[in-house]
């Protein structure tokens, strides 16, 4: 695919770094670290924040958290650590007794992860998907509003605006959630998340896959400093996530925020001459 030529500097909030076979396999995909990094140049992208593919179940994130740490030295990415807990997402009747008797694994993210994580210069935030991973305890959402960094959330239908502001929007710390809170393509979600951004302060979106032109407006119109640029690769080409936001029919002052200052402004690691 030939790069983009545009006059913007673009930095991307959602990217996947696979570091270990374990998580290929799971993933099904096998993106190298140069790969990743020729795509992103491609598209313009000059830092992008990247964290681990999906683990297989009963696996800690530990190891693929510090592989993502050390693969991005020297290269243009920001170290996000995944975490993963022992609550089910859902909202059912079902869900609410499992979490009853839910206690944290060997293998789960631990409140001492969480304050290694946040004092360890590797990483600049967290992210959580809660439909492949658990929910965290309240001792470890507590060590991350003590910790007070971004947790990028995979939001959708299986994690739906509603569970996130249940679960997580009561604690103190930056939210962003993946899709606009949408995926896969569900606009009735998306807008839903628009509207939590009019009662939460510290809630952001990204624009991974929205693929709606309505919806992806209404978001930069309304809410100018709440919306991050969010590619989504390896999934789809970075090309493909910056061409939908170059196309958009907003000003290009609009358009830089999107693209790298609203990102930079939530993690200061992805600013122009960070030292990372």
């Amino acid at each position: 695919m030939l790069g983009l030529e545009h006059d913007f500097r673009i930095v991307d909030t959602r990217a996947t770094l696979d570091p270990d076979e374990s998580s290929v396999a799971t993933h099904g995909r096998d993106i190298s670290p140069e790969r990743l990094e020729r795509e992103m140049l491609q598209a313009g992208i000059v830092r992008a924040v990247a964290s681990p593919g999906q683990r297989a179940a009963g696996r800690s994130y530990l190891r693929a958290n510090n592989a993502v740490a050390r693969l991005s030295i020297d290269r243009p990415f920001v170290a996000f650590a995944r975490l993963n807990g022992p609550r089910d997402p859902g909202t059912g009747p079902a869900s609410v007794v499992r979490n009853l008797r839910a206690e944290r694994g060997d293998h789960h993210t631990r409140p001492d992860d969480v304050e290694q994580y946040s004092y360890d210069d590797r990483f600049h935030g967290f992210t959580l998907a809660p439909h492949v991973d658990g929910l965290p305890d309240e001792e470890v959402l507590s060590r991350l509003e003590a910790a007070d960094l971004p947790l990028f959330v995979h939001a959708g239908r299986e994690f739906p605006p509603d569970a996130v502001e249940a679960e997580l929007l009561g604690y103190d710390f930056p939210v962003v959630l993946g899709s606009f809170g949408g995926y896969p393509l569900d606009a009735e979600l998306m807008n839903g998340t628009l509207d939590l951004l009019d009662e939460y302060d510290r809630v952001y979106v990204d624009t991974s896959a929205v693929r709606y032109r309505e919806v992806l407006e209404r978001g930069v119109l309304e809410h100018p400093d709440r919306v991050l640029f969010g590619s989504g690769a390896p999934d789809v080409h970075p090309n493909v996530g910056v061409m939908e936001v170059l196309t958009l029919d907003v000003s290009e002052d609009l358009m830089r925020r999107v693209f790298a200052k609203n990102p930079a402004r939530l993690v200061p690691a992805l600013a122009e001459g960070a030292d990372v």
